[in-house]
């Protein structure tokens, strides 16, 4: 993508009423429509959203994919995708803009800061859909799934919130499953190393990004780890 195709993404970005940005990683607030600061933690679903309904994170969310089509399976709940990367987030905020999904929203900010822009107990699920599996050993604290940030996840979640991995990656995958294992507040429910060898045990699952057909694509096999945090 061009540089001026990505500048005219950001700007476009701005006029969303559906996007949400953290410009200043050293100053923990946002800023919504037409850049207006705007203070929505502990009141996601009733400021935004008008409703008092569950509601699901999707980090790393990329293009937007998962949480477009989650927002679509389930009317009923709330869904924001979270990612750094203002010219993919502009796709799926665009999409769920065209096709009147007014339970979709799109948070850009990095990860680490998320635990400012949301209250104890206000998120209900966690998806994390194919996330940068960081392979360094020297990395291994920004994996999504490493002990620092299921803390962050436990400050926004109540006692007993759902997180969902979905990754290509088999050394994200074992290493989910040893820290898991090690965490005290983390009690896993169902894993699965080839969910496609058999019967889906969730619809969501059939739903594929961008990203997951080109893993599907080089023959990769798609795993997938579902665990509670209490």
């Amino acid at each position: 993508m061009s540089k001026r195709n990505k500048l005219q993404k950001f700007a476009e970005l701005l006029s969303f009423p559906n996007v949400y940005e953290n410009f200043d990683s050293g100053k923990p607030q946002l800023a919504g429509e037409h850049g207006q600061i705007v203070d929505l933690k502990g009141q996601w679903c009733t400021a935004h959203f008008k409703n008092n309904a569950p509601l699901t994170l999707e980090l790393a969310c990329g293009r937007g994919e998962y949480s477009v089509a989650l927002g679509k399976m389930y009317p009923e709940r709330n869904f924001i995708g979270v990612d750094i990367k203002g010219a993919r987030i502009w796709k799926g905020a665009q999409a769920a803009l065209q096709e009147g999904l007014h339970n979709v929203a799109f948070l850009r900010t990095r990860i680490e800061q998320i635990m400012y822009f949301f209250a104890l107990g206000e998120v209900n699920e966690i998806w994390i859909t194919f996330p940068d599996p960081f392979l360094r050993n020297s990395k291994t604290n920004r994996r999504l799934t490493s002990p620092a940030f299921l803390d962050r996840y436990r400050q926004m979640m109540p006692n007993g919130g759902i997180v969902h991995l979905k990754t290509d990656d088999p050394t994200l995958y074992e290493f989910t499953l040893m820290v898991i294992r090690d965490y005290p507040q983390a009690t896993l429910l169902y894993t699965d190393d080839d969910i496609y060898a058999k019967a889906l045990p969730l619809p969501e699952l059939d739903i594929k990004t961008y990203y997951e057909r080109m893993h599907l694509a080089e023959q990769k096999t798609i795993k997938y780890v579902q665990f509670r945090l209490s």
